[in-house]
């Protein structure tokens, strides 16, 4: 199948992803050495795209302009845009809920808007909000982190087919990956296992950009049933690039993703929310830290031993305040990210569970298997359970990686 990137949206169009503004790496903006967000190529034009609509905005505290304003505030200020509704994801729109949470539909104290809540809704339930809203176009703007667990990608899909159900058009304005886009990494999700942090197969580390993404739902999984889908591109981002060469600020996009380098880690020890032991919550350095009462420093040496490219493992100690082991002592092991690029943080995580089994006696799985959930099926549980090893559970899931692989080559806007 030939897979078009129809939706990509150029300031005078539509256009093919080299198209707008001279290309994603192209312009003043890469001259500069800084990247453009979609957000401020939309403002560049005049808010043209938006003309003669009524606007509703799926956003969080992430959707800043690059001298750290957000872009509602901006929105609801110039005249040339009709901003009539707020919409928030996990987390909330003002981001004050933790893990799970989301904030009530009310206010913004800011600047008086209807802010609804789209956590736990979809289909037509969303639909509805969107129609009593009044809107005629949902405008989207998220930092994603590029892992198939954080929600809000699945946020962008819902939006995107309840819009559709609902007669509204979909603007997304486009981020970069933040921990790159250079590769997509671990194994695919399995429809039997779909959830809020997996609707459709793609893997774990997606390597993409929530607009590359908009595209690909809109092609391979919603279809027919997808809505009017415009793409604002970035522009001056490479894929091999971090956010730290983006010169963008940093909004922790969820209470526990304090920095980039949390990003980093993330696809990896994320997985140990399906355990028993802190994957970090309650820490300064969630994600980066992982352990549990009675773990010692064998893990860490078994850790290392696996000689694991780009990271190192170091024997730590830390103290959660909340979540799993709140207020008591954990040992465990701090991920020290050495080569970015060599660094593969869903092999990373597969290896410290391998280990974690193999040195500490109170190892468990969550009793709710959250970590098919996770994973995207039952078999890195049953294989680690079994005495595999990395590599024999990385080759299980290559078949599949490879086939999102080549889908996904079709709908990357950057080179």
């Amino acid at each position: 199948m030939t897979l078009s990137r129809r939706g990509v949206l150029g300031m005078a169009g539509a256009v093919g992803a080299a198209g707008a503004l001279g290309g994603a790496g192209a312009g003043p903006a890469a001259a500069a050495g800084r990247v453009r967000t979609g957000f401020e190529r939309l403002a560049a034009d005049g808010y043209a795209e938006l003309a003669g609509q009524r606007v509703g905005v799926v956003t969080n505290p992430t959707g800043i302009t690059a001298d750290a304003r957000h872009l509602v505030d901006v929105l609801h200020a110039d005249e040339r845009v009709d901003l009539v509704a707020v919409f928030g994801p996990e987390h909330g729109f003002r981001g004050t809920a933790q893990a799970g949470g989301s904030e009530a539909a009310g206010r913004d104290p800011a600047t008086g808007l209807p802010a609804h809540d789209t956590y736990g809704k979809s289909g037509q339930q969303l639909a509805d909000v969107f129609t009593a809203a009044g809107i005629d176009t949902v405008v989207f703007d998220i930092q994603d982190v590029g892992a198939r667990f954080y929600t809000y990608i699945w946020t962008l899909y819902d939006c995107m087919r309840a819009a559709a159900l609902a007669g509204k058009a979909v603007v997304v304005l486009d981020r970069p990956n933040p921990v790159g886009g250079r590769r997509a990494a671990g194994p695919v999700l399995e429809r039997a296992y779909a959830s809020f942090v997996g609707r459709e197969p793609i893997a774990l580390a997606h390597g993409m950009t929530a607009g590359e993404l908009a595209l690909l739902f809109n092609g391979e999984f919603l279809k027919a049933a997808g809505p009017r889908l415009r793409v604002v591109p970035v522009s001056g981002w490479r894929r091999g690039s971090f956010f730290g060469e983006t010169g963008l600020p940093w909004v922790p996009p969820s209470p526990n993703m304090p920095t980039p380098d949390t990003a980093l880690a993330y696809a990896g020890t994320c997985l140990f929310e399906g355990t028993n032991l802190s994957e970090g919550r309650g820490t300064t350095t969630p994600f980066e830290v992982v352990g549990a009462e009675g773990v010692d420093r064998r893990w860490s040496e078994a850790a290392n031993g696996l000689g694991l490219p780009g990271v190192w493992f170091r024997e730590t100690w830390f103290t959660p305040a909340f979540s799993k082991h709140a207020g008591k002592v954990c040992g465990g092991v701090r991920l020290v990210v050495h080569d970015r690029e060599a660094f593969d943080p869903v092999r990373a995580g597969i290896g410290l569970l391998v280990t974690a089994r193999r040195v500490w006696s109170g190892f468990g799985w969550r009793a709710d298997h959250w970590i098919d959930r996770l994973t995207g099926s039952d078999r890195v549980r049953t294989m680690v359970d079994a005495g595999a090893g990395v590599e024999e559970v990385a080759d299980a899931w290559a078949a599949g990686l490879a086939g999102f692989t080549a889908v996904r080559a079709g709908y990357l806007l950057y080179p």
